[in-house]
């Protein structure tokens, strides 16, 4: 189910940022870039988290892990200075565009990838 969502976001994230960069970059380029930033991230940890190769793991969690420090920077950064972002990001407000689940998501596979630590997949 984790990976379920995180492949959701990877796709919804990635379309909209790139629909955003192609038709009206120039009104909010920090934005649209930071929505694509968000859905590399989410691709790299969709990948980590589905894999079972010896790289995974480590790859999941430093997704995951940047992830939640991006949802929190840019989250608390659009809450202070809307200013600087005249279009929501993925992040923005800490995800609310999204119904707070890029807030969530990172501390639910942070703790997927603790509580499994050790056991293979």
């Amino acid at each position: 189910m984790l990976v379920a969502v995180y492949a959701i976001f990877a796709l919804s994230a990635t379309a909209r940022a790139s629909v955003q960069i192609v038709t009206k970059f120039s009104q909010a380029p920090l934005a649209y870039l930071l929505s694509a930033l968000a859905g590399l991230v989410y691709i790299v940890a969709t990948v980590g988290l589905a894999s079972t190769r010896p790289w995974a793991r480590p790859v999941a969690w430093g997704a995951v892990a940047f992830e939640l420090v991006g949802v929190l920077v840019v989250g608390t950064l659009t809450v202070l200075d809307t200013g600087d972002f005249p279009d929501d990001t993925v992040w923005s407000a800490y995800g609310r565009g999204y119904g707070f689940i890029p807030l969530v998501l990172p501390l639910v596979g942070l703790w997927w990838l603790h509580r499994t630590r050790g056991r293979a997949r």
